[in-house]
């Protein structure tokens, strides 16, 4: 059976030894195994952003052996689902019905964890691609453009796009389009998981779809919605984007900053420039400042060739830290969209730092199981008390040197950086992203 290599994989956690088990599934592949072939198949369209099925609950079966366990018929299933030719609970009753045409051992742990979209193996689409790369059972890898820091880069020239840095969750929807009354709207995080939980947002989308048909027509057959979906707290927030109960997102925004057809996103670039496709979203702004959770994103262009153009950055930015925001991104107004990061696109946040007193010392997890993992810090700032694990800014000297001097530790004062101060849900106060600078023995 093809659930034989997800045990193999569950054998060890070892990441040596999922790698090796997937190599042997290739070269039995390659010999022409049919459960390996299965197998790499249907890890590929498990793992494929691109396939989402449209079903949140796949059922187990208990007892069944001896079965058809007819591979056409599931495969027709998952072509049936992606093209949406099913959905409610016409989907529902085809996946019961052809579940207990399959023994349970094959379709509990391997068949319905497809459906489900994790294996449950510990892999990813990165491990499998490690071993599978150039071959039929490559993943497509999901990705979205990405900013670099804009500090000393010289790049900091010429026509720029300035936005608003939002303190929310990135999230690029995608837009697939049969016609007018077949449309189906997905909500990705930045590396391809999918969002269940801003459905208010899809749907708004959704019911304005025809809208999108005043653009262009490589955006009619499916398109790309880039942006950031903003709530009362990014804490807040964070946790309901993944809830999977008793969820609470209705309020959420989401402030969209980039559009491109679905195909030139698969395909990892769009070449129009960002001045372009802003010109197709400004078309449909009177139609979207309609709807009462999606907005567009408001900017100012500068030419930093000039002194001007540098002055009215410095008050932008200074303005948006004024209004709440992190910071200000920076575009590259002519550049194309591509899904990997550049210097197209900068960003420039504010930092801050607090000193805080070392009250403990946590053990770090594997590759630093035997060393410093986190200082545990607390201490008064600004009238609000602080208390923060601090896990990155060390180099492996100094997680060697700091576990093995613990006593030499504790009481210190460190020098923490930090984006803001933030509040929890019980009143207490963290870091938001800290990093170790250094210890202040002065102080």
């Amino acid at each position: 059976m093809s659930a034989s290599w997800i045990k193999k994989l569950n054998e060890s956690d070892s990441r040596l030894h999922k790698e090796d088990v997937i190599r042997q599934a290739l070269e039995a592949a390659t010999l022409g195994s049919t459960n390996a072939i299965n197998f790499l198949t249907l890890a590929k369209v498990c793992y494929n952003p691109y396939h989402t099925f449209g079903v949140k609950q796949v059922p187990d079966t208990v007892g069944i052996t001896d079965a058809e366990n007819p591979w056409d018929e599931y495969n027709d299933l998952l072509h049936y689902l992606g093209q949406r030719a099913l959905t409610g609970h016409a989907a529902r009753d085809a996946i019961t019905e052809l579940s207990e045409k399959f023994d349970s051992e094959e379709w509990n742990t391997f068949l319905a964890p497809v459906l489900r979209r994790d294996l449950r193996a510990g892999i990813s689409d990165k491990t499998i691609n490690k071993i599978c790369k150039g071959t039929d059972f490559e993943i497509p890898i999901f990705g979205c453009q990405l900013a670099t820091n804009s500090e000393n880069r010289p790049e900091m020239k010429g026509f720029k796009r300035l936005e608003p840095k939002l303190d929310g969750v990135r999230v690029v929807m995608m837009v697939n389009i049969q016609d007018v009354d077949s449309v189906y709207v997905t909500s990705y995080s930045r590396n391809g998981k999918i969002f269940d939980n801003f459905t208010h947002i899809e749907q708004q989308i959704k019911e304005n779809i025809a809208l999108f048909y005043k653009l262009p027509r490589e955006f009619h057959q499916g398109f790309i919605l880039d942006g950031e979906v903003v709530g009362n707290s990014f804490q807040e927030l964070m946790r309901q984007a993944r809830r999977k109960e008793n969820v609470q997102a209705e309020d959420s925004v989401f402030h969209i900053f980039d559009i491109l057809p679905k195909r030139d996103f698969s395909q990892g670039v769009y070449r129009k420039s960002l001045r372009e496709r802003i010109e197709y979203l400004e078309v449909l702004r009177p139609y979207i400042d309609r709807m009462k959770n999606v907005e567009l994103l408001h900017s100012i262009d500068v030419d930093l060739d000039y002194s001007e153009g540098v002055n009215q950055l410095q008050r932008y930015a200074k303005d948006m830290v004024n209004f709440g925001y992190e910071g200000i991104m920076i575009k590259d107004i002519n550049s194309p969209y591509v899904c990997k990061r550049s210097t197209d696109w900068m960003k420039w946040k504010p930092t801050i730092t607090v000193d805080l007193t070392v009250i403990a010392i946590e053990q770090g997890t594997g590759r630093n199981s035997d060393r410093l993992g986190a200082l545990v810090c607390e201490g008064e700032d600004d009238g609000k008390h602080i208390t923060v694990n601090v896990g990155s800014g060390f180099s492996d000297e100094d997680r060697d040197s700091y576990w093995e001097n613990q006593s030499a530790i504790i009481g210190r004062t460190a020098e923490v950086l930090c984006d803001a101060v933030t509040q929890n849900q019980d009143g207490s106060y963290s870091l938001r992203f800290p990093r170790f600078v250094r210890f202040r023995d002065d102080k």
